[in-house]
């Protein structure tokens, strides 16, 4: 066969008609942001209703909880914070108490309940987007979820309750969350949020300023940004509620409360207690962390570890080791464990996954079935003292029981709502630290002038035989003296009504 035969025999190639565009679309690019968050937000979102569900079972839970309330009614109508009712807590959670009862009334905690709801939730989102701007998509889920399942790692009536720590600790995520940014400013205002919700809270202001000072070559401008956004806030609340006032019951009037005298034993052993209940309830978190340690590696920034550390120092102030506050030990906690999670196999993360979500379905359980210790006591006095008064007498319970005066609907003889304040008794200090001359400074002499203005037209006894009771308060003794008489008792509680 000839060449020109060899080259005329090769076919002539066949033009392939091109797809249509609408055939094969090209791969879109990565989405930022909606497929994580439209996938993440419902599941934290369930997360957080599931695991405060015992929350609403209860009218509440703890005897902050019925201070709040009780003092957030004498606000309602008309009483003046720090002034003519008092507390060693900051400000905001209680203008909160009162801005829901005046919105939904005074008769229910449902509302404050869905708030802190909200709270939870917005603490997981916090850390959720910390870890995802740090490690990635994986690891912001991981902290988003193991947050919420071990926020409940404590006893009911500290991890239930909508108190302080609840609604502190996300301003705490958001002062960190900024921080991470560069937003100093807004670092600043959260800061003073968390201040303004609970005084340990300011806590949050170390692990901040460490990131300031990492990053001083990209913000030069941002101690001053800081700085007014932490100074402005607290200056203006100082300004409404009266600079003296504010920094009295907030800070200098609580030397006797947070002495140790009188409570080393109990608070030694509470501290143990609710210690070794957050570590059994967060060994999934503690698991890959001590797991790194151990080996000498690497587990996450020290700004994270200095949150963790702040935090630590910050439950101690005070000496009494309660439960809820061992809260604020979650967040850092949760990204600490998330970063050392990354660095493990993918089978230590679904066992610190496992372990969290059997934590979280014990203590869910718990607070299902669960009834605050006092709580039937409080309502049966409070049945007591509705029954012998009309709804605008006044009436001085005189126990560390607030939420008597919320359950029975009568005002408060004075401004002090607790023997506490008076007596500086309180988790199980002994007698030794507790009586008049240990109350909060000038308080006694104000009480009796309430007490001669305006007589309680009931009295109740609610000591049942702890250090305030009243045969060791001369004071009290003797005003019952002068005119009263026992009319009855319940559960130990004694009544007494004006002759």
């Amino acid at each position: 066969m000839s060449a020109a035969q060899h080259v005329a025999a090769v076919p002539a190639p066949v033009a392939v008609p091109r797809p249509r565009a609408s055939a094969e679309p090209p791969s879109p690019g990565p989405r930022r942001g909606l497929p994580f968050w439209a996938g993440l937000l419902p599941v934290l979102t369930a997360l957080a209703l599931v695991t405060r569900l015992p929350s609403f079972l209860r009218p509440l839970w703890n005897p902050d909880e019925g201070f709040l309330a009780t003092q957030a009614r004498m606000l309602t109508h008309g009483a003046v914070l720090y002034r003519t009712v008092v507390d060693r807590k900051p400000p905001l959670l209680p203008w909160l108490y009162e801005a829901c009862f005046r919105a939904f009334g005074d008769g229910s905690l449902l509302p404050l309940k869905g708030l802190a709801v909200a709270a939870q939730l917005v603490t997981a989102v916090l850390l959720a987007s910390l870890a995802r701007r740090r490690w990635g998509e994986r690891a912001g889920r991981t902290a988003g979820v193991l947050y919420l399942l071990v926020s409940i790692g404590l006893e009911p009536e500290d991890a239930q309750a909508a108190t302080f720590e609840v609604f502190a600790v996300p301003w705490t995520a958001a002062a960190m969350w900024c921080a991470d940014r560069g937003r100093w400013g807004r670092a600043g205002l959260a800061t003073a949020a968390a201040l303004l919700t609970k005084q340990t809270g300011g806590a949050v202001l170390a692990p901040v300023l460490l990131m300031l000072w990492t990053t001083r070559p990209a913000a030069r401008g941002g101690t001053a940004a800081l700085a007014l956004g932490v100074t402005l806030p607290v200056a203006a609340v100082a300004w409404a509620c009266g600079p003296a006032r504010l920094l009295f019951w907030c800070v200098t009037g609580s030397g006797s409360y947070a002495s140790v005298e009188g409570t080393v034993a109990a608070s030694a052993a509470r501290a143990v207690a609710n210690a070794g209940v957050l570590t059994t309830s967060c060994a999934g978190l503690l698991a890959p962390v001590c797991l790194l340690l151990l080996a000498r590696r690497r587990v996450a920034p020290p700004e994270l570890w200095l949150w963790l550390i702040a935090s630590a120092v910050a439950v101690t102030t005070g000496f009494h080791f309660f439960g809820h506050y061992y809260l604020q030990l979650i967040p850092p906690l949760t990204l600490l464990a998330t970063a050392a999670l990354r660095a493990l196999p993918d089978a230590a993360r679904r066992v610190a996954g496992a372990l969290c979500a059997l934590s979280c379905a014990a203590f869910l359980t718990a607070g299902l079935l669960a009834t605050p210790p006092e709580l039937p006591h409080s309502l049966r006095v409070a049945d007591a003292v509705r029954a012998r008064t009309a709804p605008a007498d006044p009436v001085l319970i005189w126990g560390m029981h607030p939420e008597q005066y919320w359950f029975a609907g009568r005002p408060p003889a004075g401004r002090f709502l607790t023997a506490g304040l008076l007596t500086n008794y309180s988790g199980g200090r002994d007698a030794s630290a507790v009586g008049e001359a240990y109350g909060v400074p000038g308080g006694w002499p104000v009480l009796r002038r309430e007490l001669r203005a305006r007589p309680p037209a009931l009295v109740v006894d609610d000591s049942r035989g702890r250090p305030y009771a009243v045969a060791r308060v001369p004071t009290l003794r003797a005003f019952l003296r002068g005119g009263y008489a026992r009319v009855g008792s319940v559960e130990g509680a004694v009544l007494y009504a004006r002759r």
